[in-house]
């Protein structure tokens, strides 16, 4: 959730209000790695119900990213560039992220993502 606070212009006599903008996990890693990567395609799936966590938890994540961005970079360099765009996140409680990251080229031979591993715990 991201919290946004304001003063209204009300008079001083009256208390500040406070907007409170709810938004999904989901949406701000959409968010995120399309200003930080400009990808040509994104998928951004939330597997949390896959593992043993409460209900409507958005703690886990796999995310399907092509980006030109990734050209002549090894994995790591694409896992780094995706881990540094959603560094809040992992601070604030995103537990696990499984990338597959591609650049044009390679995405448009891939036929099939890889599946997620199943959960163990």
């Amino acid at each position: 959730m991201i919290f946004k606070g304001y003063r209204s212009n009300l008079p001083q006599s009256h208390l500040c209000l406070i907007e409170i903008i709810v938004m999904s996990v989901e949406k701000i890693i959409t968010e995120k790695l399309t200003a930080a990567l400009s990808p040509s395609h994104l998928e951004v799936i939330n597997e949390s119900h896959n593992h043993h966590v409460p209900p409507n938890s958005e703690t886990h994540f796999k995310v399907i990213v092509t980006s030109s961005d990734f050209e002549g970079k090894r994995l790591i360099g694409r896992h780094r560039a995706v881990n540094e765009a959603l560094a809040e996140e992992f601070a604030q409680g995103l537990h696990a992220l499984s990338m597959h990251t591609y650049t044009p080229e390679e995405w448009a031979a891939e036929t099939d993502v890889p599946a997620s591993p199943k959960c163990k715990g």
